[in-house]
């Protein structure tokens, strides 16, 4: 049976590049499964996007008649019993994909929601005080300066390359695009390694069409 993954229907330019289903695009690719995409609105949610995701968030997964939300979920579902996790170090690649949920993630959004905020209050609140966002900065750094240390000594964070990997350098890539990186180079050339494979580039694409596809789709709905 064909899984289906579910993104959003439409999404105006800046968040393009980012949004969580190409974690689950990437690790298809990699993994050689084939997959449909389908829809839910961005906006007015539905109670069809609820029944699936409480919070009417992307993605979800349908797989061989489950129904399975939270990106972290699905990378570790679909990794299970492949090469992506591989059983001798099976909780080693673990800790590496809650490290970059759960560590630098966090610590990444929160700083990443103070500049848009700075950038665009109408979407994302208030403008935050310059030492509040200088603050987020300051922990956010630490916690990078670490994960340098660590792919320093080693081209992949477990042994061979891994959902792990594949989940730290997604939350890195948005780190890279803000800047923070430009202090790590050894960061910076981990996240080059990992969206030098083609599984990503095939992911990225798809993921881009979508979004022109959407775009082409709402200029025929309501032509100018």
């Amino acid at each position: 049976m064909t899984l289906t993954l579910y993104t959003y229907d439409w999404l105006p330019e800046f968040p393009r590049g980012f949004v969580r289903d190409i974690r689950v695009r990437w690790i298809l690719e990699e993994l050689g499964r084939d997959y449909q995409v389908k829809t839910v609105p961005t906006q007015p949610k539905s109670d069809a996007h609820r029944a699936m995701q409480p919070f009417a968030q992307v993605p979800v997964i349908q797989d061989d008649g489950m129904t399975l939300f939270e990106s972290g979920a699905i990378m570790m579902h679909l990794a299970e019993g492949t090469a992506l996790l591989p059983e001798a170090r099976k909780a080693e690649v673990a800790q590496w994909v809650f490290a970059a949920l759960n560590t630098i993630e966090v610590a990444g959004s929160h700083w990443i929601n103070l500049v848009l905020a700075e950038r665009m209050p109408e979407v994302f609140g208030p403008v935050p005080a310059p030492a509040v966002i200088a603050h987020a900065r300051e922990g956010l750094a630490t916690r990078l300066a670490a994960l340098e240390n660590v792919v320093s000594k080693k081209e992949w964070l477990a042994g061979e390359f891994s959902v792990g990997d594949l989940a730290m350098i997604d939350v890195l890539r948005v780190l890279d695009a803000e800047g923070m990186l430009t202090e790590c180079p050894e960061l910076g050339a981990f996240v080059r390694r990992g969206t030098g494979r083609p599984a990503f580039k095939r992911a990225m694409a798809d993921h881009m069409a979508h979004w022109t596809a959407a775009d082409e789709a709402r200029a025929v709905a309501s032509p100018a």
